[in-house]
């Protein structure tokens, strides 16, 4: 998987990350490919978000990897029962989120593998532009 054990040691400690994901792998990898796909819904358009998750070791975005560790986090103390540490779960996932739109709408710029066509050229940017025939009103 993109996210290790010893990712999450950043966010959270080992102790507190096995009571959130109820010391069960399948919570824990459920959780992670959410937050994946999560982060690749604001990617897509620009990156290329199959180079990006399947980097590994030091090739991986270290804001890429805490912010799928938070919102993998976020999603696993959803099944908590009451709801134990959710406060500062939502607040990193809200700030997670506030980067990824930041990220798309282009404001904030990240070293990550734009997304490229069949030939090699960068999709980003790509608009299609055209014009209606020009009016000649002569009476």
């Amino acid at each position: 998987m993109f996210i290790t054990e010893e990712d999450y040691r950043v966010v959270i400690g080992e102790t507190a990350l096995k009571v959130v994901s109820q010391t069960s792998e399948e919570n824990r990898a459920n959780a992670e490919a959410e937050a994946l796909e999560e982060i690749a819904g604001y990617l897509r358009p620009k990156y290329d978000c199959n180079a990006i998750f399947t980097a590994e070791g030091n090739g991986r975005n270290r804001q890429i990897v805490m912010y799928a560790c938070d919102i993998a986090l976020y999603h696993m103390t959803s099944s908590v029962p009451q709801k134990m540490g959710m406060e500062i779960r939502k607040e990193r996932y809200e700030r997670a989120i506030k980067w990824l739109e930041g990220v798309q709408a282009g404001k904030i710029v990240p070293d990550l593998p734009v997304a490229t066509d069949e030939e090699g050229e960068p999709t980003e940017n790509s608009i299609i532009y055209g014009c209606q025939p020009k009016l000649r009103h002569n009476w």
